[in-house]
Formats: structure tokens, sequence, C-alpha cells
């Protein structure tokens, strides 16, 4: 399923969902946030645009789609995403490798596959 840039919230720089926190190549992913059931670039994106707190995905649900692949707009499970070694399973574009610093701010992190 591909998704539409305007469906991504935030502070985005460009098309591949990009935004002023986090702009490298590889910076192209976007997490629908479990609490609003939307997607935003990146955790700060949402503290600074939404009007309630964050809510962690638990592990019962990662078998949602919650990511979107900013490079060709699949979305993907986040069981794919934690397991797919920081690339898109359709496109083969590689992600930022430095976000798994951040899973625990998205993902249940005493939880999150390794």
């Amino acid at each position: 399923m591909h998704q539409d840039q305007n469906l991504v919230n935030g502070k985005t720089v460009d098309n591949k969902t990009r935004c002023e926190h986090y702009h490298s190549e590889r910076d192209i992913v976007a997490i629908k946030f479990y609490c609003c059931n939307t997607y935003y670039p990146c955790f700060w994106c949402h503290q600074e645009t939404a009007d309630h707190h964050v809510t962690v995905w638990p592990k019962e649900k990662y078998d949602k789609k919650a990511i979107l692949c900013g490079n060709c707009r699949s979305e993907l499970t986040i069981q794919e995403y934690l397991t797919g070694h920081s690339m898109c399973l359709y496109c083969h574009a590689s992600y930022n490798e430095g976000c798994k610093l951040h899973y625990h701010l998205y993902f249940d992190e005493n939880k999150t596959v390794k």
C-alpha cells in the first residue's frame, strides 16, 4: 500500500519524510504513532505539533502497518521494520541505522525485537 505525503504530519522538509530534526540521506521513515494513528517523521515532530503525549506501540500490535517508507511510500508492519536490517522490504532503500537508538520512543522497549 502506498501513502501520500500529505498524510505525514510534523516539520517535514521534503517528500521523503525527512524533517527539521532528522534529514540525512537515510532518514526516510515516518512512524504512525499508536496514540493518534497519525504519521510523523520523528518523536520530536510529534512532541512539537501534537496536543497529547506519546503512547508507544505494544508488542501485541507489531503486526500492524505503522511504518512508511519515504522512498517508495510503502507501509511496513512494525515487525517487518524492526527485523528488516534497516532497509525497506519493497524498494530496498537503506534507513538510518541510528534510528535503533530511538526505538524506545515508539515501541515498547522491554519487548522490542532485537
